[in-house]
């Protein structure tokens, strides 16, 4: 198993390496520098050239991206904010928990609806509980996150008055987005187990357990849902690590000071460093999150946990 895990983890240095070379190029190729963001509108031109030639921004694209690199790797310098002017990682960890609270919250409660009803629309297949749960899943898929955030704001927080509509003081404000968030993610999940333990249940080998006398909630539970987990093990995996930096449209509506809004703000100032910092963090993560889940298909099933062994 060790193998395997140093495999991957060697995998995912070119990557990494694609990840950074790429938004690197996109930020370059954007218009504006950082002397006239630091400095202000109202700056000469000549302390704007002279405050980007100390940044090194007036060098060859290659150059730039070479030095870069060469910070990153030899002296884990990801340089400094041109908005706060500090280090970037810090605005990054100070905003990292809030975004992987509201991800990981919303991945247990998709995982847990979704699975669950997806299991009771497959063994109650065509009945109209069934036809129910997949038209209802069909309806969240097709709803934009952002408007159905904005409806629950409306009725709980400025209706009711149950709820807060933006920001984390505490655990509440967590709510409204963790639920927007995940009913989405539920209704993906609903369908995929739905259809994984459909064709499951119709294996040769349930039908024997079927056949033996064996009582249809061990049969579900015990045989057909181990073997039907694979793919939906895969969605989760994605789903977190998709909700990592993809939750931007949730954290603006709720105004979650999480990493998503960071970014999308650092690119419209053009922050170059905390782009840089915070897509590579969000890239390692993603690549260790489905690192995981490779390692829970050997815990799931028998079959590659041997091939990782070999």
């Amino acid at each position: 198993m060790y193998k395997y895990v140093i495999k991957r983890l060697l995998f995912t240095i070119p990557v990494l390496f694609g990840a950074v070379f790429l938004v690197f190029t996109i930020m370059n190729l954007t218009p504006g520098d950082p002397g006239r963001l630091i400095l202000g509108i109202t700056a000469k031109q000549s302390d704007i050239d002279a405050l980007n030639h100390q940044l090194g921004v007036d060098q060859p694209f290659f150059v730039q991206f070479f030095n870069y690199l060469k910070n990153m790797v030899t002296k884990f310098d990801f340089g400094t904010s041109y908005r706060t002017g500090l280090p970037v990682f810090d605005e990054i960890l100070a905003r990292f928990p809030a975004t992987f609270w509201l991800a990981l919250w919303s991945m247990i409660v998709s995982s847990i609806v979704g699975i669950a009803l997806g299991i009771v629309s497959a063994v109650k297949q065509y009945s109209v509980l069934d036809n129910i749960l997949t038209t209802l899943a069909m309806l969240l898929s097709a709803i934009p996150g952002f408007w159905l955030g904005l409806m629950l704001m409306l009725i709980f927080a400025l209706q009711l008055g149950l709820l807060p509509s933006n920001g984390i003081a505490d655990w509440t404000g967590y709510i409204l987005p963790v639920v927007t968030l995940s009913l989405n993610g539920a209704a993906t999940q609903m369908r995929l187990t739905r259809s994984t333990m459909l064709e499951t249940i119709r294996q040769d080998y349930i039908r024997t357990a079927k056949s033996k006398g064996a009582p249809e909630k061990v049969v579900i539970w015990k045989h057909a849902l181990k073997n039907a987990l694979l793919p939906v093990v895969t969605a989760m995996g994605m789903n977190f690590g998709a909700s990592l930096g993809g939750a931007v449209i949730i954290e603006t509506v709720f105004g979650v000071p999480g990493l998503g809004m960071l970014i999308v703000n650092s690119i419209r100032q053009k922050d170059t460093p905390t782009v840089m910092a915070a897509t590579l963090f969000l890239a390692i993560l993603f690549c260790l999150v489905m690192l995981v889940v490779d390692i829970l298909y050997a815990y799931i099933d028998p079959r590659i946990k041997a091939k990782y062994q070999n």
